[in-house]
């Protein structure tokens, strides 16, 4: 299989990393037509291959997650720093003004609702890491 296009992060990379030595051992595994198409609705949905999603779910049962999960939570809490940051930015320039002027801006509310829903979005991105 190839690898995604290397332009965005790895985080999405559908082959396993390389490793020192190469993988010396295989294991051929037969599967009839009906789990065939489960494992490979399954890994189309990790965005991973078939031998990449067999690999860590059995090595999953030690930890009770995928490596391939557990990339895109951490994915997905960068993406929530960087908004909190913007956000963040964006009430002290509203401080400032209201500082400096004495009034409030019109764009408080806005801000403050996109405050909550970016404290939501880590409620439940903390959330789903407790239930994994």
């Amino acid at each position: 299989m190839v690898e995604e296009s290397s332009s965005g992060p790895r985080f999405h990379r559908r082959r396993q990393a390389n490793v020192a030595g190469g993988r010396p051992f295989r294991h051929v595994v037969r599967v009839s037509p009906n789990e065939e198409a489960i494992l490979f609705r399954l890994a189309t949905a990790q965005r991973v291959s078939i031998a990449r999603l067999l690999v860590e779910s059995a090595l999953a049962s030690e930890t009770g997650e995928l490596r391939t999960e557990r990339q895109d939570v951490i994915a997905e809490l960068f993406k929530l720093h960087r908004l909190l940051a913007a956000v963040s930015n964006n009430v002290n320039q509203i401080a400032k003004v209201a500082n400096a002027t004495g009034r409030v801006s019109e764009d408080l509310q806005a801000t403050l609702a996109k405050v909550r829903e970016v404290a939501m979005r880590i409620d439940d991105t903390c959330d789903e890491l407790s239930l994994t």
